[in-house]
């Protein structure tokens, strides 16, 4: 299964808000076996979600959009994933009493607030899509055309994903090595490996840590168990962490 993550916010490309939604997305995919193929930030432009939308449902499995939804004027998330496949806004029942109850739970909590929401237009998503509730906050969520929607504030997306994260599976696995050898002395080996076993050899230093973490990741598991026991010959590799003073 391969999937486009879309983190929607001017707030994002401004580096007022760190994108934590994309990273802890990427590895509840990746735990899963799903291949992570783009991470895009986009602004609150609604042309501009539509497009990559509509692109991104068309090249992916699946596509999760994140952020931009709401009653507030920058909220246009949920307007241009409609447009990205042609459809109106509507609140469904489920929608609309799920709001209305969580309202209710702000009014009876805070008594002496204005609370003045618009019920109707919180609750819509595009039509005929599924619903997602959102238990910790107010605006839901939808899924349409493999497009799931949700919240940009964390708690919130990561109760929506969690209500849907058995729909997300992939055959891809993979096996973290360490190596204290210099990145430069063990290139023709990580080459070797990926082109021997058929496997994606990815190789980051840490010069704090003073070793070389090594993630090998495949589809099949007996050339991921094979390429990983080669690296451990050949590359100086240990399945723990080793250090190593690099100075």
């Amino acid at each position: 299964m391969e999937v486009a993550l879309l983190t929607v916010g001017d707030e994002l490309l401004a580096g007022d808000t760190v994108n934590t939604n994309a990273n802890w997305l990427a590895a509840e995919l990746s735990d899963r076996g799903v291949a992570v193929k783009r991470i895009l930030s986009v602004p609150d432009d609604r042309s501009v979600i539509a497009e990559r939308v509509r692109a991104y449902a068309d090249a992916f499995d699946a596509v999760i959009v994140t952020g931009g939804i709401g009653g507030t004027p920058d909220d246009v998330t949920m307007d241009a994933v409609a447009d990205a496949f042609d459809r109106d806004l509507a609140a469904t029942d489920l929608t609309r009493e799920a709001v209305t109850d969580h309202l209710a739970a702000i009014r009876e909590r805070l008594p002496d607030s204005e609370v003045d929401v618009d019920v109707e237009a919180e609750a819509a998503i595009p039509v005929g899509s599924r619903p997602l509730l959102n238990d910790p906050g107010l605006a839901p969520g939808c899924v349409v055309e493999g497009v799931y929607v949700m919240p940009g504030i964390p708690e919130e997306l990561k109760a929506m994903f969690e209500s849907v994260a058995d729909e997300f599976a992939g055959d891809r696995r993979s096996r973290f090595l360490y190596t204290v050898e210099p990145e430069s002395d063990i290139v023709p080996a990580l080459e070797t490996a990926g082109e021997r076993f058929d496997v994606a050899v990815g190789c980051y230093p840490d010069r704090e840590a003073a070793h070389n973490r090594l993630k090998v990741t495949a589809t099949d598991d007996d050339a991921l168990d094979a390429a990983a026991a080669w690296l451990l010959d050949h590359a100086n590799a240990s399945e723990t962490p080793v250090r190593r003073n690099w100075e």
